[in-house]
């Protein structure tokens, strides 16, 4: 089954502690996932500064600039995961080196029968 690891953290503490994205600590995890045949695939996003919130209304398009709401934790990036079951996916969001400055949400991927 497949489930979507999504990576929650402030930008300025993601992206200024330790671990952040360009560690070597977290390529070295995203590299252990891959080897192990769960991931299929991670990116870590640009900065919420860069977002841009559509909302379709009455048949009105609206574009606001930047993240859909006022938080102190954003987006920062995935993790998109093969695992046998939750257990597994929450074994893998657990070890995600991010997840000890912020939160990695973990939500099953449904099928589309197209």
């Amino acid at each position: 089954m497949k489930y979507l690891c999504l990576i929650y953290s402030n930008e300025q503490v993601l992206h200024t502690a330790p671990d952040s994205p360009a560690d070597p600590e977290c390529f070295a995890y995203a590299q252990s996932v891959q080897k192990s045949g769960r991931m299929l695939a991670a990116e870590p996003l640009e900065s919420v500064s860069t977002a841009t919130t559509v909302r379709m209304r009455n048949g009105k398009l609206s574009i606001t600039d930047g993240p859909f709401a006022e938080t102190k934790e954003q987006l920062a990036g995935f993790y998109l995961i093969e695992a046998r079951d939750l257990n597994e996916a929450l074994q893998v969001a657990g070890g995600i080196p991010a997840a000890r400055v912020g939160s990695v949400e973990v939500r099953p991927v449904r099928q589309l029968n197209l």
